[in-house]
């Protein structure tokens, strides 16, 4: 069965859980619920609207991220203040 591309765009983001400094862990929720910790080093950047920075500080709980593991790039696609004010809720 083929997926539509609304369906494929839902199911490769990524809601940020949350973030240890320390040990430079985000965990991130997937679409099916499933929580995974992503391992980040110093050369991880995070794009944002305001630019691209290694600070993952960035990252608020609730915001909405793709990862290109390819590139240790994290796109922020919806911050989650964005989310909060939707009218879809």
């Amino acid at each position: 069965m083929s997926q539509s591309l609304t369906d494929w765009l839902q199911q490769s983001r990524l809601m940020v859980v949350s973030f240890d400094k320390d040990r430079r862990l985000l965990r991130v929720k997937s679409s099916t619920e499933a929580c995974t910790n992503l391992s980040c080093d110093e050369k991880t950047v995070v794009v944002t609207d305001e630019g691209a920075s290694g600070d993952l500080a960035t990252l608020n709980p609730g915001d909405i991220v793709k990862v290109d593991s390819a590139t240790g790039t994290i796109i922020v696609v919806r911050r989650v203040w964005e989310e909060l004010a939707s009218p879809e809720l």
